[in-house]
């Protein structure tokens, strides 16, 4: 989960770089406003979109998975079966 923490700083930074630099820029105050909303919107979006993106990673990984464990499941049964066959007709 490294790389998600990582991606939470980077755009933890972007957003206080972009609030400090509308904040400290000389504009008048309904102006200002509306440039902190904007950028808190843009914020909210970018986050949304890396958090969908995140969600669909980990659906694809958690596919995989549950693919791989089916895979391993029916070797497993043919192997049984195939050990219980020997058992059997070796009686």
């Amino acid at each position: 989960m490294k790389t998600g923490k990582v991606l939470l700083g980077i755009l933890g930074g972007v957003a206080i770089g972009a609030l400090l630099g509308v904040l400290l820029a000389p504009d008048k105050g309904s102006n200002t406003r509306k440039k902190i909303r904007r950028k808190g919107e843009d914020l909210v979006d970018d986050v949304k979109a890396k958090l969908d993106d995140v969600v669909e990673e980990a659906g694809h990984k958690i596919q995989e998975v549950l693919t791989t464990a089916s895979v391993l499941a029916q070797k497993g049964r043919e192997k049984a079966n195939s050990i219980k066959n020997e058992v059997m007709g070796n009686s």
